[in-house]
Order: C-alpha cells, then structure tokens, then sequence
C-alpha cells in the first residue's frame, strides 16, 4: 500500500508530544526545509522521500504514514522503546498455586 501521510512529530514547549499530519509532500515542503533527499532506507518505499533540517527521518509508521521526528523526540521514544518492560507479578496466579500446594499436602 502507497505512504500517503506526512506526520511530524514534535515536543511542545509545555513537554507534551505534538503531532502534525499532512497530506501531501507538497504540504509538508511549505513548512520545513528541505536539505536533502533520502538514498539509503531499507525501506525502499522512502528512498528519494525529502530529508529536512531539524527532523530525524523519513521513517515508516504502519501502512501509510511516513514519520519524521525532532531529535529530542526520537532520543526519548528511542530510550522509552528500548528500556526493557518489568512484568507485574500476578498475585492471583501466585496464591492459585499456592492453594494447588496445599491441596497436595497431606
């Protein structure tokens, strides 16, 4: 399926993430400057996709979206996407065995 989506993803300056779409290339040439053309993407779907002064990509996003970041947003995601997930325990699966224990014992 063709990319047809330009999303920018930016940090307000209240921290929050913000997140622009626009739908044409054209749209998004309006608003940031263009400083190059990607030529090395394993994605061959962006190759020759415009690469901009102050954004991190082009980079795919699901189907469609072609993502560029600021570099403070994608050092962040990059580090929350990368920082292994501690599981929580499940007390109930914990005490269900223990009752299978001493069920056992006589």
């Amino acid at each position: 399926m063709k990319k047809s989506t330009f999303r920018v993803v930016t940090r307000g300056a209240d921290g929050e993430i913000r997140i622009r779409d626009y739908d044409t290339q054209e749209d998004l040439l309006k608003r940031h400057h263009q400083i190059g053309v990607d030529d090395c993407s394993t994605d061959l779907g962006l190759r020759g996709l415009p690469v901009f002064r102050g954004l991190i990509g082009p980079m795919p996003e699901g189907g469609t979206v072609i993502r560029y970041e600021t570099p403070e947003v994608f050092e962040t995601l990059t580090k929350e996407w990368s920082t292994p997930k501690l599981r929580a325990r499940r007390s109930s699966a914990r005490a269900g065995a223990e009752s299978h224990t001493a069920e056992r014992t006589p």
